[in-house]
């Protein structure tokens, strides 16, 4: 008996022109995303073009323990809408999220600051 060895031809891989096209936009393209949300991120840690608050608008308290934005508001100002009076010292302090910690000094509309 005789034995048949059978062999495949090996060929190379040829990419044509509008493959190499292709392969290089699939490269670029996680690339140029991460380009553009980075430049559209980054605008987040400029400085904005507001003027700060005048000198004397505003007086300064320390946060104590278990006091909120809200509770703030309401010992401040009793008579006025507490979410306003948070918008303000939001605005005024340059919050996010509107949380505040113990320690913490922050700067009060002078319309809302305590008398004495």
């Amino acid at each position: 008996m005789s034995s048949i060895a059978l062999t495949a031809p090996t060929t190379r891989l040829r990419i044509t022109a509008r493959g190499r096209r292709v392969v290089a936009f699939l490269v670029a393209l996680p690339l140029a995303i991460a380009l553009g949300i980075a430049v559209v991120g980054g605008g987040s840690a400029l400085a904005s073009g507001e003027a700060g608050a005048p000198a004397g608008s505003f007086a300064e308290m320390t946060v104590m323990s278990g006091d909120t934005l809200w509770s703030i508001a309401e010992d401040l100002a009793p008579a006025a809408d507490p979410r306003d009076v948070v918008a303000e010292i939001t605005r005024l302090n340059a919050l996010s999220g509107g949380n505040v910690t113990a320690g913490q000094r922050i700067a009060i509309p002078a319309a809302y600051a305590p008398v004495g």
